[in-house]
């Protein structure tokens, strides 16, 4: 077995590098640092531990410790869980929520980067056996690969973004012609007509419109924007909770915020990094390969 030692040291180093480019404490502060990111870290360790040792197992034919480790495998789905429920406590102190889809989007990226750290040391330590320069060099190529093509596709991807004409029809407030809600109190609707930015997300195709009907979609651009710039808001204050509404002809959506600083570049900039939440993902277009045949 020593003649393992050295690969299996360069897959468990090069998987732990891939988890350490992955995990990013960015805008939303999540995960928190120091506490949050060391317990990813040190599930990222684990997972490339046990994408290292799997390959001497099974070249030593120890399918017990092969047995062993898929089933140490399996126990990263607590990750998620442990993520959801973290999250889910947090987000019930939020004024502007990150609502459920955007959660279980988090915990399943929390998951599955622990699934692409155990495949990459895996692939690292494989090839370290054979030669371990050459393994040296798959490992980075793989680190390269995570760093640069484990993203989501970004909200500016499919969708146009433009500002929206805050106006109110009597008690009625619009943004640009869609109707957002009903605002009884006079001085609401001074507040909202001083402060209120609205912004028009216009979907691309048809995969757009109805990705961005989703209402976890919807609810994630609302969320981004309060996290970053701020939100002129407070508990007990319904006339004021940031809305969308969508257009149901062309599938538009438009968002009504009061943000702390009145600065459409910045929400248009905010706006065109929203990631787009994998459960909201549709393809109606892949419906029409059906319809010749039927």
């Amino acid at each position: 077995m020593d003649k393992y030692i050295l690969p299996f040291i360069v897959g468990t180093l090069l998987g732990f590098v891939a988890r350490i480019i992955l995990l990013r404490t960015d805008f939303r502060q999540y995960p928190t640092y120091p506490t949050g990111r060391i317990i990813h870290l040190s599930f990222g360790f684990i997972a490339a531990f046990i994408g290292a040792v799997a390959v001497p197992s099974i070249m030593e034919s120890d399918w017990a410790a092969v047995t062993f480790l898929g089933l140490a495998a399996t126990q990263f789905r607590e990750v998620r869980k442990m993520e959801r429920e973290t999250l889910e406590k947090i987000d019930s102190m939020e004024l502007v929520k990150r609502g459920v889809g955007f959660i279980e989007g988090m915990a399943q990226g929390f998951e599955g980067r622990n699934y692409v750290v155990m495949f990459s040391a895996l692939i690292a330590t494989l090839f370290s056996v054979y030669n371990i320069w050459f393994g040296i060099i798959i490992g980075l190529i793989l680190v390269l690969f995570v760093r640069t093509r484990i993203k989501g596709k970004l909200l500016m991807e499919m969708a146009d973004i433009s500002e929206g004409d805050i106006r109110f029809e009597g008690p009625n407030l619009f943004v640009s012609d869609i109707h957002i809600k009903n605002v009884g109190l006079e001085e609401s609707r001074k507040v909202i007509m001083e402060r209120a930015v609205g912004a028009i997300i216009t979907p691309e195709n048809e995969n757009s419109v109805v990705t961005l009907s989703h209402l976890g979609q919807r609810q994630a651009m609302l969320h981004h924007l309060a996290n970053v710039l701020g939100s002129y808001l407070d508990s007990g204050e319904p006339d004021l909770i940031p809305l969308s509404k969508r257009n149901m002809d062309d599938g538009r959506v438009a968002l009504f915020f009061l943000p702390k600083e009145k600065d459409f570049k910045q929400i248009k900039e905010v706006l065109k990094h929203v990631p787009i939440l994998d459960s909201a993902i549709r393809l109606p277009r892949q419906s029409d390969k059906g319809k010749g045949s039927s």
